[in-house]
């Protein structure tokens, strides 16, 4: 049926099957498991699967849920069951919505309504955020102070609480939910908006809000057969990680570029043609004689790399694609990093001046990388750059850098950073992708300020990488994610 001439309507949809295209809610359930219980409590949820499934199959879906809310949601804190909805579950969400039921849903002008058998705490912030929902008529918890029973508060799943919440002026029904949920019954007129059997999930284009930050190890939905993939895998998966952090840190370069690869790891990189040098020039310093070419740096300089943020180990990979040790300066990294770390890290202070002043004595001494984003972000945006880089040198190199990952994300805003380049590693086969541009000099004698500058780097990176550039920082992303400024993190 259309919705044609109900745009002043009120709808209520449910959420599984209609707008989302699976009623499978194991996924989501996994997820607060692994990211706010730990690895056991996802583990013990995935051993009981077979249960699940038993029950679900023999029409018993009610038991199975509070089966998995006592074992996923049993004993944690309210927050962290609210930060891990708002910030490691709607790039599941938005990959799952059904085109057609959206632009059904946001179709209709008046009040939009959600039910789901799903508890309330973990959608409602997603469905209010990206759908723009006015109200959530979920299954409600228990909780004792601030910690979560693992048990369903009266008047019991869903369906009681949303007879006793919805109100008579809904008019649209979204599929089955008038039939199924059984509400509304004394609603003066009532719409059914049938769900078509189209599956194609909503386009990233379409997407009602872009989803620019989200938190969370998993790459792939972790459903049944992916959690199990999951967790085969990472006895293998702890053993790679540590042979290919021994690769880096005792092998030469070009050996470690080849022994990485035969463990699965990709490294490409687009590099510049070679400059030209004399007999005398000295290996990794900038030769000044008369005769030698300056070649794409700046005679008697040492050289500035611009690279895109992507994950911890960015530095790393660049100077294993140039074969040759770099500085890398960041402002945060762990204590456990750096002493992983095969080349020398240098932490900046987050004061303009005192940053400046290190940056161009470690300049001075060699070649540098700078991350001017500040943060990593894994979807396709660049953050606003810093432009302290573009006061500090006079030749720069930009980097784009593309990481891809199959299994786990190697950043985190709410975990533990020093884990990151150990879960990127983790990955079957992580894969780095390095573009060096084209050198820009005459950087501190541009007409341009700083910040123009850093605009224009930002620019040229974004188009190679085929990333759209934004003003977002990494305030922008701690606060939107873990609500704070980014400075208190774990290490």
């Amino acid at each position: 049926m259309s919705t044609e001439g109900k745009q002043t309507h009120s709808i209520v949809s449910k959420l599984e099957g209609n707008l989302l295209i699976s009623k499978n809610t194991f996924p989501y359930f996994m997820i607060v498991a692994f990211e706010a219980g730990g690895p056991l409590r996802a583990l013990i949820l995935l051993l009981i699967s077979p249960v699940l499934c038993l029950l679900e199959w023999l029409c018993f879906e009610t038991i199975a849920l509070q089966i998995m809310i006592f074992i996923a949601l049993g004993g944690l804190k309210m927050a962290e069951i609210k930060a891990v909805a708002m910030s490691a579950m709607p790039r599941f969400y938005l990959d799952d919505i059904r085109a057609s039921a959206y632009k059904v849903f946001s179709s209709c002008g008046g009040k939009k309504y959600v039910v789901t058998f799903m508890p309330k705490i973990m959608v409602e912030a997603f469905l209010q955020e990206y759908l723009n929902v006015d109200s959530v008529f979920g299954t409600e918890l228990r909780f004792s102070g601030e910690y979560c029973l693992g048990l369903v508060a009266k008047p019991g799943v869903m369906v009681g609480a949303a007879q006793q919440g919805m109100c008579k002026h809904i008019k649209v029904g979204f599929g089955d939910v008038f039939a199924e949920h059984s509400i509304i019954f004394n609603s003066q007129e009532k719409y059914i908006v049938a769900v078509d059997d189209n599956t194609s999930p909503l386009s990233r284009d379409n997407y009602p809000k872009p989803l620019i930050f989200h938190d969370g190890r998993f790459v792939a939905r972790p459903t049944v057969l992916n959690s199990l993939a999951v967790f085969m895998w990472l006895p293998l998966g702890i053993i790679l990680a540590i042979m290919r952090l021994l690769i880096g840190r005792l092998l030469p370069y070009k050996l470690g570029i080849l022994v990485a690869a035969a463990t699965g790891m990709k490294i490409r990189a687009k590099l510049l043609p070679k400059r030209k040098t004399c007999e005398t020039h000295v290996p990794y310093s900038r030769c000044t004689c008369e005769s030698c070419d300056p070649g794409q740096y700046g005679k008697g300089t040492y050289t500035l790399y611009v690279c895109s943020h992507r994950t911890l180990i960015d530095p790393v990979i660049l100077a294993t694609a140039l074969q040759r040790p770099v500085t890398a300066v960041t402002y945060s990294v762990s204590r456990i990093s750096e002493l992983l770390s095969p080349i020398n890290t240098v932490r900046l202070r987050r004061d303009r001046a005192k940053d400046g002043e290190t940056m161009r004595t470690l300049l001075k001494k060699g070649d540098l990388v700078v991350c001017p984003e500040g943060t990593t972000c894994r979807e396709p945006y660049l953050l606003r750059f810093s432009p302290l880089f573009a006061e500090i040198a006079d030749v720069i190199v930009p980097v784009a850098a593309e990481a891809k990952s199959t299994m786990f994300y190697g950043t985190t805003v709410r975990g533990y950073k020093c884990l990151d380049s150990f879960f990127f590693l983790m990955n079957p086969n992580p894969d780095y992708n390095l573009q060096f541009l084209e050198k820009l000099s005459g950087v501190r004698t541009s007409e341009k300020s700083s910040y123009e500058l850093a605009n224009f780097v930002q620019k040229l990176i974004g188009n190679a990488l085929g990333f759209q550039c934004t003003n977002l920082t990494r305030k922008d992303k701690y606060k939107m994610l873990a609500g704070n400024d980014g400075r208190d993190t774990r290490s």
